[in-house]
């Protein structure tokens, strides 16, 4: 079901020119030099401090790491982090682990 799900997802970015990050539920990342970062089609907070942003994406995480961050604007889906970033990473669920399986 998932394999066919991604396949009509590639075909209606490629037929109807819709954006890959709507389609796919991909997040968009916009950033201004090391000083803002703009977040968009997130899942939540699960993590903020003034050195790191840990947020919910619908396949993983996405991580922000530098210093003096304050979260500037906040929205269901949006958020704007501004401070010194001095790295964006993704940890990707893995759908594999045995821990993550549900039983029956």
């Amino acid at each position: 079901m998932v394999k066919w799900r991604q396949q009509v997802s590639k075909w209606m970015m490629q037929k109807l020119e819709l954006p890959a990050d709507i389609v796919m539920d991909l997040p968009r990342i916009t950033m201004i030099g090391q000083l803002h970062i703009y977040i968009e089609n997130h899942r939540g907070v699960k993590a903020f401090s003034k050195e790191e942003l840990r947020l919910n994406l619908i396949n993983g995480v996405l991580i922000v790491k530098g210093n003096d961050f304050v979260i500037k604007t906040i929205l269901p889906e949006e958020i704007l982090l501004e401070g010194k970033i001095d790295g964006v990473y993704y940890e990707e669920l893995n759908n594999k682990d045995p821990a993550q399986k549900k039983t029956k």
